[in-house]
């Protein structure tokens, strides 16, 4: 297949970017609640959350934009209804929410961007 570009690692080129989530930092949002930024596009940006055990997204989180989460592990507990390994969650535009755990929980996340 010589139409495609090769992966970067690390670093973006116009086509495909590639990274291992591990290899980002993570940033604390809040005692307990971890942010690793992934790339982002014009259209989206991606992020990977790790909640500690017992921890609340520190305020209420409003979309202007369509947000989605995949929970990978542990249980996200958002608007009253648990989530948890392999659930998809997509909010609306005007949509808000604030998750928390009981368990612990990591998710990966899609932002998108205003038109």
């Amino acid at each position: 297949m010589s139409n495609e570009t090769p992966a970067s690692t690390g670093t973006e080129n116009t086509l495909k970017t590639v990274i291992h989530v591990e290899d980002v930092e993570p940033h604390e949002v809040a005692p307990g609640i971890l942010r690793r930024k992934l790339p982002a596009t014009t259209y989206a940006r991606g992020w990977l959350i790790d909640f500690a055990a017992g921890t609340e997204w520190p305020e209420v989180d409003e979309h202007l934009t369509e947000e989605r989460y995949f929970v990978i592990s542990g249980e996200v507990i958002d608007g009253g209804e648990r989530h948890g390994p392999g659930s998809y969650v997509v909010f609306a535009p005007g949509s808000e929410h604030r998750p928390r755990t009981e368990t612990g929980a990591r998710m990966l996340g899609i932002s998108m961007m205003n038109a």
